[in-house]
């Protein structure tokens, strides 16, 4: 197998206006902030030219930038609640390359709230996605011990309303599979991610992680089960 000089850039986009937990992305679990987790991941991986952390906040700036990562600019558009993921990294691609001469080949999209999804993730990641000629891959994972097939609502009564009413009487190992994506790893050819700004454009596959490197925090529940997670991983 033939070495892959593809060049790749990992864009970690870190808005500092987080509501459910402020200043979400810097905020201190076992031991560092949160940021630091995917980037440290993103440069022990190895594969990358730039890692790049994309904030509108100073405080995120600097403690990235402390921790390893390339802050070529403090963003000043897409920084808000309605700020669409997509483009900001479509924004950043831009910048870089009007601004600093700078294009790659292909580009990840690495969140900075899963803390657990680590450098050989990455790697085996990025394999996928050169060993299968896609143009776009999101990462998923598989749910566990809850079984979505028998989830239901709730009306104005209170009442359970089924969302597969047709699979509640199977028995769970007569269920297909399903799986949930993830923020951890997105991978896309630059040039196309470009012309879509979408990483779920026709055509786009899979990577499977398990669901504790899927992980992504959303609420001090998450991040409370995070920090167990960690510790028990660091000893």
């Amino acid at each position: 197998m033939g070495k892959d000089l593809q060049t790749k850039v990992a864009i970690i986009p870190a808005r500092g206006g987080s509501k459910r937990i402020p200043h979400k992305n810097i905020v201190e679990i076992a031991g560092k902030p949160l940021i630091a987790y995917t980037i440290e991941a993103a440069l022990a991986s190895g594969i990358f030219e730039e890692v790049v952390v994309s904030t509108d906040d100073e405080k995120i700036a600097q403690i990235a930038e402390s921790f390893g990562a390339s802050i070529p600019f403090l963003r000043d558009k897409y920084a808000d609640d309605h700020a669409n993921i997509s483009q900001v990294i479509a924004y950043v691609l831009e910048r870089l390359d009007l601004d600093f001469g700078k294009t790659f080949d292909t580009v990840f999209q690495l969140m900075p709230n899963c803390p657990l999804r680590n450098s050989q993730d990455i790697v085996a990641a990025s394999q996928q996605f050169s060993e299968s000629g896609a143009t776009y891959q999101i990462s998923a994972f598989p749910f566990g011990w809850m079984n979505p097939w028998w989830a239901f609502t709730l009306d104005e009564q209170s009442q359970p309303q089924m969302v597969f009413k047709d699979y509640i009487s199977k028995r769970s190992q007569d269920l297909p599979k399903l799986y949930c994506p993830t923020g951890a790893i997105w991978i896309a050819k630059t040039a196309d991610f470009r012309q879509t700004q979408n990483f779920y454009t026709e055509g786009y596959q899979t990577f499977i992680l398990d669901w504790k490197a899927a992980m992504d925090i959303d609420d001090y529940e998450d991040l409370a089960m995070a920090k167990i997670l960690l510790s028990l991983e660091n000893g």
